[in-house]
């Protein structure tokens, strides 16, 4: 992340990562005030073993662009909403990456779906994951049916 004032939105990815046991790291890096630091987490990264970046910004938010740059993984971009222009900002920056250096780009603020991206992606190459993803989404069913019970109890009873 660009800050760790990103950290209240970023948190909300690693929860879901570590609901899904995915190991994971969490660094406060910037595009504009520790380039080199970023450069070389992006450029060491696939050789440490991770297989997916998150990276989320505000502002002027090169930060995934940077990583997207340097590394061959895929980046998933936060845009984040830290300034006057309520992360449309950072959106922009984040979406309108050059031809050949692609960043999947979430909603502003949308650390969550980000880390529930990657698992999907990591599980591609994991029956376990996968299987543990596919439980996730009929949580959620469960959940909506669950709610949709209350509603229509609250309202016919």
């Amino acid at each position: 992340m660009g800050s760790d004032s990103d950290l209240p939105i970023m948190r909300k990815a690693a929860d879901i990562l570590k609901s899904f046991d995915v190991p994971f790291e969490l660094n406060v890096m910037s595009a504009h005030r520790t380039p080199d630091r970023a450069h070389q987490y992006a450029t060491s990264a696939h050789t440490r073993g991770i297989k997916v970046l998150i990276a989320g910004a505000g502002v002027a938010a090169h930060l995934a662009g940077v990583l997207a740059a340097n590394t061959p993984l895929p980046v998933l971009g936060v845009p984040i909403n830290s300034g006057a222009l309520q992360g449309l900002d950072a959106l922009l920056a984040t979406v309108q990456m050059p031809s050949g250096i692609p960043v999947g780009t979430l909603a502003i603020n949308g650390s969550k779906n980000a880390a529930l991206l990657a698992v999907q992606i990591l599980a591609t190459s994991d029956p376990a994951l996968q299987q543990r993803f596919i439980d996730y989404k009929a949580d959620m069913v469960d959940q909506v049916d669950l709610k949709n019970a209350r509603v229509q109890e609250q309202l016919f009873a």
